[in-house]
């Protein structure tokens, strides 16, 4: 019996063999722990996240609206926040002809809006009061709903002057790229917990059509 699987065992070894001289010319596409190098566009972290957030961080998004850094011309001065709605983007004005850009979910039809405002407020985990407007609307609606992780306006929010509107957070990041809103705008999370970071009180927000 021994005998017989002999060659069988040899094929084996040589395999074996063929495959193990083969590999150190691709370690640089491995990494320690891995069996195999990741998919293209994936990036391994070093790092733990910061917060339960950063584990949801765009599960749901498109790529094409992950945060990222993007040429961008403008006469608005850094620090401006502009937002397209068409394309579904806010830009965080950096100058030197960049910005910082964010995948949005904007107005739905007919809650469209444009106009520049100052963010007059920023809050952390806000609490939200749905206009009398919307309850009309949506007559199972709360008088209101304080700031945690199950709340409409997410994990921060900016207010826009004296309007009604604001920049926040969703706990539906599938929503982004979407038109579903009321006339807010939209970020994951992540996203508007990084922008909120950046934005001073009082900064101009220009909203497009």
């Amino acid at each position: 019996m021994i005998v017989r699987n002999l060659p069988r065992l040899a094929i084996a070894l040589a395999t074996f063999a063929l495959v193990s001289t083969a590999l150190p010319s691709q370690a640089e596409t491995f990494r320690p722990g891995w069996r195999f190098a990741p998919p293209p566009g994936v990036t391994i972290t070093e790092g733990r996240p910061r917060h339960a957030l950063a584990l949801q961080a765009n599960l749901h998004v498109s790529p094409v609206y992950l945060r990222q850094v993007v040429p961008y011309a403008t006469n608005e001065r850094s620090g401006t926040i502009v937002v397209d709605t068409r394309q579904h983007f806010l830009y965080f004005v950096l100058g030197d002809g960049r910005a910082l850009r964010y995948g949005i979910g904007v107005a739905r039809d007919g809650f469209e809006w444009r106009g520049t405002h100052r963010v007059s407020r920023k809050a952390e985990w806000p609490g939200w009061t749905p206009p009398a407007e919307m309850r009309k609307r949506q007559p199972g609606l709360p008088a209101h709903m304080p700031g945690g992780i199950d709340n409409p306006l997410g994990a921060r929010a900016l207010y826009l002057g004296s309007t009604l509107y604001r920049i926040h957070g969703t706990n539906e990041p599938w929503s982004i790229g979407q038109n579903v809103s009321s006339g807010c705008i939209r970020m994951t999370n992540e996203d508007v917990i990084d922008l909120y970071g950046r934005v001073q009180l009082n900064s101009k927000v220009v909203v497009l059509s």
